[in-house]
């Protein structure tokens, strides 16, 4: 696969996007479905998903540098990132404007915690799902 250092770093982040912070919605999940209300239960596994992802990156980072020469993103990737980004923010701010609903509702602080979570999982992704469709189409 003949792909830019730019566009190889959009597939390490996603990759490390879902192992990390789609690994930590599973296990939030059945720590929900289990009964687990309290917030900083989740603390401890929210930091291993963290370090997951900041390993993953900069594992990925590195091999995809050594396997290729790191080129300096040009205007093609600005547009597809700016592209990307437009196209996947309103997910994030959906997500904000039901947590604030929630928060009006009175829903616990750990539900309000896993919406914003989710939103920002579900934007990210997206966005950079949208980035790897405009670099294999072209724009």
């Amino acid at each position: 696969m003949d792909t830019s250092f730019e566009e190889k770093s959009v597939w390490i982040q996603l990759l490390s996007l879902v192992v990390g912070l789609g690994g930590y919605l599973v296990v939030a999940g059945l720590m929900l479905t289990n009964g687990v209300s309290a917030l900083p239960a989740f603390v401890p596994v929210f930091a291993v998903a963290i370090v997951l992802i900041v390993v993953i990156n900069v594992a990925g980072h590195v091999a995809a540098a050594i396997a290729s020469r790191a080129d300096e993103a040009d205007e093609r990737d600005q547009l597809i990132g700016w592209r990307a980004e437009s196209r996947s923010s309103w997910i994030l701010g959906l997500g904000v404007i039901g947590a604030i609903i929630a928060l009006i509702l009175s829903v616990g602080g750990v539900w309000v915690a896993h919406l914003l979570l989710i939103s920002l999982f579900c934007s990210e992704a997206a966005k950079e799902v949208l980035q790897i469709v405009d670099y294999r189409r072209g724009i």
